[in-house]
């Protein structure tokens, strides 16, 4: 398919060793770009890909590979950042490991990574840049505080950023999904499928459900960040789009 500000751009695409960085990836390589999925180790790529093993804690390694990919597959254009971890624990007694990790990964790591290609964007006089944050960065989860803090805080420096390079022509918007089919989300179960719990919500643990029925699939976000890089969302930036089924109601 040929999608208008997508197809033959150079797109880089972090977290894409699996889940929705890897469906995002593999929708844009459909769409015609050419991508370089970044993931802590090294993802594996079609015939004819590029990947690198990138640690986005690390601003070193963050300037490093976007130097490396330019080299391999021209300027950048496109960054879609969906790299995270997601730790568990009462924010009572939270261990501070995890507040630690969650903090790295999910804000420092966004800043490294969004900060360097909004920088390359600029000299370029073009590019779009879209974070995948979480629908828990505005809706208080129980037993998520430091990955809800977390997002909450990629979310702010993301519209910030995107306000000051918006003179420049260059977008920055964020997605925030809720529950979706991943292993990440599978890893917080007992190794039964409780998707129907999940979608009905628990009133006990002040949750809501999932209006629309159903979890959301990897594709969805994919299809999103696809979106919101193309032309077709020439006007938008500094946007939060939930992707929830309506969990949080809009709010």
């Amino acid at each position: 398919m040929d999608v208008k500000g997508v197809t033959g751009r150079s797109v880089v695409i972090t977290g894409a060793g699996g889940g929705i960085g890897a469906a995002t990836a593999a929708l844009f390589e459909e769409a015609g770009a050419t991508v370089a999925r970044w993931d802590l180790a090294a993802p594996t790529v079609p015939v004819g890909g590029f990947a690198l093993a990138v640690d986005v804690t690390d601003r070193q390694s963050v300037e490093q590979a976007f130097a490396a990919t330019t080299d391999a597959i021209g300027t950048v254009s496109v960054l879609v950042h969906t790299a995270g971890v997601l730790r568990a624990g009462s924010a009572l007694t939270e261990d501070n490991n995890d507040w630690d990790a969650c903090m790295a990964v999910n804000a420092t790591g966004t800043m490294n990574v969004a900060r360097e290609a909004a920088r390359r964007f600029v000299a370029a006089g073009a590019g779009v840049i879209t974070a995948v944050g979480s629908n828990a960065a505005s809706t208080p989860r129980t037993n998520m505080a430091a990955y809800g803090a977390s997002k909450a805080a990629a979310t702010a420096y993301m519209r910030s950023l995107g306000l000051e390079i918006a003179p420049h022509g260059i977008r920055c918007n964020i997605i925030s999904p809720g529950s979706t089919d991943t292993p990440m989300l599978r890893g917080m179960w007992d190794g039964t499928d409780q998707s129907a719990g999940v979608i009905a919500g628990d009133a006990d643990a002040y949750r809501l459900g999932i209006p629309l029925g159903r979890l959301a699939q990897p594709g969805d976000i994919a299809a999103t960040a696809l979106f919101l890089s193309s032309d077709a969302a020439r006007h938008i930036t500094m946007h939060d789009l939930r992707v929830d089924g309506g969990a949080t109601l809009d709010m």
